[in-house]
């Protein structure tokens, strides 16, 4: 069971402002302002952007940053495309909206058949249809709904379960956040959130799997538990199971045991459980393939994706759908009963597609795996024998680095300590923007740092990443070692 948690565990406001307050007078990035904009904090300026080219952010102070981690895992081709811009541009020319309820235009139809498209010698994946959103937050509420809704028109009212892991983030909405075990961020909404959630274990090797375990023993055991929560449940009255393939923000870049997601498939599959996987952070490519599934080997049933569907250059994301709900749907009621105001959003979908046709003609899949493989080694031998560096983690260029107080045991720092946040912190000093994490472990405990550059990223910049942040880690532990 987690620990209790209180607000004020989870965003320690007087010492993150501190932190925040000495980087930007190193810096002097932002100055005191009255915006009408509400911004993610109420009591701190974020950096201001004037511009963005490549792989680097520069601020309005003349500083530039080396986007090491995509903004989100975003930015797959970096920033400043012209190519994408002129698609963006071009499709405004044309028409920038339509109501989809009586309209279509070629870029969403277009967009849809690139992504499902399987290429000769391909993975055969199964879906067949794409539905866009605006968030992976709708991404994921629609793919809820439409689980739902494949029972319902097959006459399993009944099937009122959603089963999810601990550890796991899957949007910020509240039928999201609901099927999420991001804690600090559930905090103040968990009396209003689904009540027809259950969780089972995160497949979080380094903290879970047991000494006297081999890596398939951990996974059976993984199973094993999820089908006896089935059991407990009702398998009868469960809808669809949610998981990241890598888990993204929550744990850093966690990857599964092998065996583990084929294990899940057949669990799902002996109870007509559809599976429902969340690629929103490591899919389009992230992973070294295009869809991270791929090196599962299994099939879903349902599949997000956002983030790198445009690489940062319009809000859009999409739900995948295999063609056994499809089939469901159109022998039922031939609709989906949902819909958004900004659904298949032509400039959107256009800007998407653009993104998406940079990434193959350029190889960039392929060469995310490669780069990937000196990403690990750099990373390998660089943090390996740092004295609280637990756990290097990760595929293609999509790698995490977990921190403990005590190797050995693996004992986590205090989370007033923010330990991650602050290595986060003096690397963006040092010019480099990494993704920081916390309450890693379980909810409260735990501290990383995630590396996800953009697919196109040089392999000098690469090298400059694990240089910088090396450097950022170094001061911390330093600072750490006189206290």
């Amino acid at each position: 069971m987690a620990p209790a948690i209180l607000l004020s565990d989870a965003y320690p406001k007087d010492d993150i402002a501190n932190t925040t307050a000495e980087a930007t007078k190193t810096l002097d990035l932002t100055k005191e302002k009255d915006v009408g904009l509400m911004h993610r904090s109420l009591v701190e300026l974020p950096y201001e952007v004037v511009s963005a080219s490549g792989s680097y952010i520069h601020l309005s102070s003349g500083a530039s940053i080396l986007d090491g981690c995509a903004g989100a895992a975003v930015a797959i081709v970096g920033h400043g495309n012209k190519e994408v811009l002129a698609a963006t541009v071009a499709q405004m020319e044309k028409v920038s909206y339509i109501h989809t309820a009586s309209y279509v235009t070629s870029s969403a139809e277009d967009l849809a058949n690139f992504i499902l498209e399987v290429p000769p010698g391909g993975f055969q994946h199964g879906l067949e249809k794409a539905y866009f959103c605006g968030s992976g937050s709708e991404a994921n509420d629609a793919a809820l709904k439409l689980a739902r809704q494949y029972f319902f028109e097959q006459g399993q009212p009944q099937r009122k379960w959603y089963v999810s892991r601990r550890q796991s983030y899957h949007g910020t909405s509240i039928a999201s956040m609901s099927v999420s075990s991001n804690l600090p961020r559930r905090i103040p909404y968990q009396d209003i959130l689904m009540p027809n959630v259950a969780f089972v274990s995160p497949a979080y090797a380094y903290h879970d799997q047991r000494a006297t375990e081999t890596e398939e023993e951990y996974a059976g055991r993984l199973i094993a538990e999820l089908e006896s929560e089935f059991q407990r449940i009702g398998p009868e009255n469960i809808i669809s199971f949610i998981a990241e393939p890598i888990v993204g923000a929550t744990s850093g870049c966690v990857p599964a045991p092998k065996g583990y997601f084929t294990g899940v498939r057949q669990v799902c599959d002996k109870y007509g459980i559809l599976l429902h996987l969340d690629e929103i952070m490591c899919g389009m490519g992230r992973t070294g393939t295009y869809f991270a599934f791929e090196q599962e080997d299994i099939q879903p049933d349902l599949v997000a994706i956002g983030k790198g569907l445009s690489g940062g250059y319009a809000p859009v994301s999409a739900v995948l759908i295999s063609k056994k709900i499809v089939d469901v749907l159109k022998a039922g009621s031939a609709a989906f009963n949902h819909g958004h105001t900004y659904q298949s959003h032509p400039v959107t979908c256009a800007t998407a597609l653009a993104v998406q046709r940079i990434v193959r003609r350029e190889n960039l899949i392929q060469r995310c795996a490669l780069l990937g493989m000196l990403l690990e080694k750099m990373l390998i031998d660089a943090f390996s024998d740092c004295r609280f560096v637990g756990n290097i983690r990760g595929r293609g260029l999509f790698w995490g680095i977990e921190f403990v107080k005590d190797k050995a045991t693996k004992e986590t720092f205090a989370p007033s300590q923010h330990f991650g946040y602050n290595v986060q912190q003096k690397a963006f000093k040092l010019g480099l923007a990494v993704y920081p994490g916390a309450a890693t472990v379980d909810g409260v405990r735990g501290d990383h740092v995630i590396v996800a550059p953009p697919l196109n990223i040089s392999v000098v910049d690469l090298g400059k990443i694990v240089r910088l942040l090396k450097e950022a880690y170094t001061q911390e532990e330093s600072q750490i070692a006189t206290l």
